[in-house]
């Protein structure tokens, strides 16, 4: 990667990573406290709702059409921008506030919709629609934060904005307890609603702790209202079809909640569970896209744009090139390492409490489905913003609604035919973003006349020989620990303490040894004739 971009990158994965460590802690304590129960299925459902439409609207499609737009008024004049931003902001609050009020009122509906499986538990579905009425202000607050955090991406500045997500972790749980143990208590209102209301808290948090910064970069806030603008314009007609761009991994989750909200036992009773399980692995297969997924698709896409607006595609098929690259080095060792690993990671995270070795069990067979499309999760996240730098938002659309299609396809199959479960719906979410990212990729190529493919194919190869390697290493050593200490906690620590620094030491020995270019920063080179 340009060393810009590896520094703006290495910044927001630092962040990240505090993010998402933070993201973890607060996962462990609802696994603490509610484990893989019926009030934490409701919790998540409820919360995946206003959260789907965060991804969708704010940090999706907001993100990915504002950036480029407003990184090109930058570049021109300050003060237009500002009214950018301002018309920009003024249009989110309207929106999302609306959004807001209706999602309020038709909560049962949507609770439905997405759970219908919560009706055959008595008290489940009436428990997800008030926790899903409570949360629902996340998104007006969310959305306003993303906003903040396209400005000071675009303005340069990556490690305030990156580092919001963990002040979301960090006050909701904080809020959500303090208020469930001090109020809730004293009026007999459940844990799980003051955790929900921690939420709304943790969201406002998010936001206000990047406002200074947007301060310090020049842009106040004040209500502005011009639908004619041009700028406004543009960045609405590149959300629209943005929002089906960007949608894919989101709609298949929700899918994947319909259909795991229905799973029975063999009696044919619906399971608690499931929900849960998809939702834990989920959230652990977000600490290493976020570390490096997010980090490199966040410092790339101004670049990138401001090489498209300049018309400097040569310098965009590289910049782009490198930081695939750089994206798969990271991606293919990880999906290995959780697959491998899975179950002592979620054993030494989760297991206490409510949560139990059953649900490290179930968690850890989800996270390995999940795990499968990684690369293609981080894919995505280069690939499609790089169409709306290009000004193109139909051919993300169009990968997106082919993806959440083989997505509802592999979910029947391997839930229905081949009995998988809950693991069956995780896979399936993989092979659609591993599909949605060829496509993309297959794309872009002819709509650039090339993103230096063979070298890429080239690099891909030995990591893949790499991590396979890396990954019978790590069998071996996690056989080896609970061999000598059998099961528990005390086990799953020490296999995750060992295991995972010996992977990592023979993975990137063997990148090396084998030459690939992304683990020699040195000697990385863009040739005109890679494609």
């Amino acid at each position: 990667m340009d060393r810009r971009i590896a520094r703006s990158a290495g910044a927001i994965s630092a962040a990240v990573a505090a993010s998402r460590i933070t993201g973890l802690v607060r996962e462990m304590v609802m696994a603490r406290f509610f484990g893989a129960s019926q009030a934490y299925d409701a919790f998540l459902l409820a919360f995946r709702i206003p959260n789907l439409t965060r991804d969708l609207f704010a940090e999706g499609a907001l993100s990915s059409a504002f950036v480029p737009v407003f990184t090109r008024y930058l570049a021109k004049e300050k003060r237009a921008a500002a009214e950018l931003s301002n018309l920009v902001a003024s249009a989110t609050i309207l929106c999302a506030g609306g959004i807001s009020l209706a999602g309020i009122f038709f909560a049962p509906q949507l609770v439905m919709l997405l759970g219908p499986g919560f009706a055959q538990v008595p008290g489940k579905a009436e428990l997800a629609v008030t926790l899903t009425r409570v949360m629902f202000p996340f998104l007006l607050l969310v959305a306003l934060a993303a906003q903040a955090m396209g400005v000071l991406n675009a303005s340069g500045s990556f490690g305030v904005p990156a580092l919001a997500s963990a002040w979301f972790n960090v006050g909701s749980v904080a809020f959500g307890l303090g208020l469930g143990f001090t109020v809730g208590r004293a009026l007999g209102i459940d844990l799980i609603v003051s955790m929900s209301v921690g939420v709304v808290l943790g969201g406002m948090l998010q936001l206000v702790w990047q406002l200074p910064a947007v301060w310090r970069a020049g842009f106040r806030f004040r209500p502005q209202w011009n639908p004619r603008h041009p700028g406004l314009r543009e960045v609405a007609v590149l959300m629209a079809p943005a929002i089906v761009g960007g949608a894919a991994v989101q709609i298949n989750v929700v899918v994947n909640t319909h259909l795991a909200s229905s799973l029975t036992d063999a009696a044919g009773q619906v399971i608690d569970g499931p929900v849960s399980w998809l939702g834990y692995a989920f959230r652990f297969m977000q600490l290493p896209l976020g570390l490096f997924g997010v980090a490199i698709a966040s410092a790339t896409l101004p670049a990138i744009s401001r090489s498209a607006a300049a018309g400097r595609m040569e310098e965009f098929r590289g910049t782009l090139a490198r930081s695939l690259g750089m994206s798969l080095l990271l991606a293919v060792p990880s999906s290995v390492g959780l697959a491998v690993l899975g179950r002592s990671m979620i054993g030494a995270v989760y297991e206490s409490g409510r949560f139990t070795a059953w649900d490290t069990d179930q968690t850890a067979a989800a996270l390995a489905g999940y795990a499968v499309g990684l690369a293609g999760y981080a894919a995505i996240k280069l690939l499609a913003p790089a169409f709306y730098a290009l000004g193109d938002a139909r051919t993300p659309m169009m990968a997106s609604v082919v993806g959440v299609a083989l997505n509802l396809a592999a979910a029947l199959a391997l839930t229905r035919w081949a009995g998988m479960g809950h693991a069956g719906l995780a896979l399936a979410t993989s092979l659609a973003a591993l599909a949605g990212a060829a496509v993309l990729a297959l794309a872009l190529r002819a709509r650039t006349g090339g993103i230096h493919g063979r070298a890429l194919a080239s690099s891909a190869a030995r990591i893949l020989a790499a991590a396979a390697v890396m990954g019978a290493a790590c069998a071996a050593s996690s056989r080896a620990i609970h061999g000598w200490l059998g099961g528990g906690r005390g086990a799953h620590l020490a296999d995750v303490a060992v295991s995972i620094p010996l992977g990592v030491a023979v993975f990137f020995l063997l990148c090396r040894l084998m030459r690939v270019p992304e683990a020699h920063p040195a000697t990385i080179r863009a040739s005109k004739s890679s494609r």
